[in-house]
């Protein structure tokens, strides 16, 4: 087989056209991703209704939250094997199908012991899905878009989390918690139908089997590009990374610095996320609020989430990652300490405060993982975002607890201390991190200035 009847895929998607027929693939992969941030804050929104119904406390439903983290913990890590072995696109479609199962099963639940099956289960799927999105996604994405499509895709978490206050804030007051879930999960069921009708495969997984050479020549014709009979496929690209670091590269005397760092800042900012995301509805009904009052609460922490974001995305393509990290960082520890003092009767200020410190707090979240991928070079770069996402579940199974207990104990002074507390923690090690991105410079878009590290 010669040159010329060789094709590298790597190359023609990293370089070539950017088709209609893969922005609507990853528009397919966005809305999964939009659905699982959808049914993953349902049940923050639910659990006020239930424990009222219940007659239960704060402490007993902690273990259920707990359940769904760890279920997602377990989802996320499990999610690199499914893809590698059974491909992207079942990977994807197979996670939205369990969470959605799972999560209008929900609606059947007798007591909490079910309920926290039920909500492990659905973790399973809810985890899996975004690592699976964000794969399929970089893969279809030419490389100069790669950046701003995989943020607009996991963005749609936080999407997902106020389209599902809004859904919340109706069906909870007219229909009940069981039909919250029950609808709440047809529709990403549902879903999974259409992915698979629609929802093609990446190129880089089918490239590396040749039984299925066949199928990629037609996924490559269809995303426009020509492929002549007997074509053979490589990526040299993928070849040259086989050969991958294990976690003691991680600890390397020039790394380990930023590596301790980065593991606190994901712990403790996920911590703050999930925080808000399991209790902030409960701590808000449990100081005097309706249950259309705590989900409008949400609802607007995560629209900040989605502003914060974009804007602190857009900062760091012009400023490097340092100061809008930074900045952004010590916006969400100041507006907490501002929310303690914030009188939960004056609703309309309160949710403009919830609003501010989610774009702040989700501007960091959603930005990490880009400082992540450029502190570690190539052959360990997975290992060590993984390593990091792995901290950051943790924290967010701790906030199931901690959230729990500082509600019943202090209510929204000690709930809205322990978020600003967490924060400036983030602030401490992200100031901490040696190796940020670099800044572009005033003289033009093709000049660079690589950062000083902080000595």
């Amino acid at each position: 087989m010669t040159r010329a009847n060789t094709i590298d895929v790597g190359q023609s998607i990293d370089h070539g056209p950017w088709t209609a027929f893969q922005k609507i693939a990853v528009l397919l992969t966005a809305l999964s991703i939009l659905f699982d941030g959808f049914d993953g804050q349902l049940i923050g929104y639910a659990i006020p209704v239930i424990m009222r119904e219940w007659n239960v406390s704060s402490a007993s439903v902690a273990p259920v939250v707990a359940s769904g983290l760890l279920g997602m913990g377990f989802g996320s890590a499990c999610a690199g094997y499914v893809c590698d072995r059974f491909g992207r696109r079942r990977a994807i479609i197979g996670s939205v199908l369990l969470f959605g199962i799972a999560t209008a099963s929900i609606g059947l639940s007798q007591n909490l012991l079910m309920l926290a099956a039920l909500r492990f289960t659905a973790g399973l799927g809810i985890g899996g899905a975004l690592p699976s999105a964000s794969a399929i996604t970089a893969e279809l994405t030419p490389v100069k878009r790669r950046t701003l499509v995989i943020t607009a895709t996991l963005i749609c978490v936080p999407l997902g989390g106020m389209v599902a206050g809004l859904y919340a804030g109706y069906v909870l007051s007219s229909f009940g918690w069981r039909t919250l879930f029950f609808i709440g999960g047809a529709m990403p069921a549902v879903f999974s139908a259409i992915l698979f009708l629609l929802l093609p495969e990446s190129p880089r997984f089918l490239v590396r089997r040749p039984a299925r050479w066949p199928e990629l020549a037609r996924l490559l014709w269809r995303m426009s590009r020509a492929v002549a009979d007997g074509t053979a496929f490589t990526d040299v690209a993928e070849q040259r990374l086989e050969r991958r670091e294990g976690v003691s590269a991680l600890f390397q005397p020039d790394r380990v610095r930023d590596t301790l760092a980065l593991w606190a800042a994901f712990f403790l900012c996920l911590f703050s996320v999930y925080t808000a995301f399991s209790w902030l509805p409960t701590m808000l009904t449990s100081e005097g609020l309706d249950v259309a009052g705590a989900a409008a609460g949400l609802t607007a922490y995560n629209f900040g989430g989605v502003l914060g974001a974009l804007l602190c995305a857009a900062a760091m393509t012009r400023y490097g990652s340092r100061w809008p990290i930074v900045l952004c960082s010590a916006g969400a520890a100041a507006s907490a300490f501002i929310l303690q003092d914030t009188p939960i009767g004056n609703t309309s200020v309160l949710i403009f405060g919830l609003g501010v410190h989610g774009f702040f707090v989700n501007a960091v979240q959603g930005t990490m993982f880009a400082l992540a991928a450029h502190i570690y070079p190539t052959n360990v770069r997975a290992t060590g975002t993984a390593a990091a996402l792995v901290f950051g579940r943790l924290g967010a199974i701790s906030s199931a607890f901690a959230g729990a207990a500082v509600i019943m104990t202090g209510g929204a002074t000690a709930y809205f201390g322990m978020l600003a507390a967490a924060m400036t923690g983030v602030l401490i090690a992200i100031v901490l991190v040696k190796n940020h991105t670099a800044r572009v410079s005033i003289a033009g878009p093709l000049t660079h200035r690589a950062e000083e590290p902080l000595s």
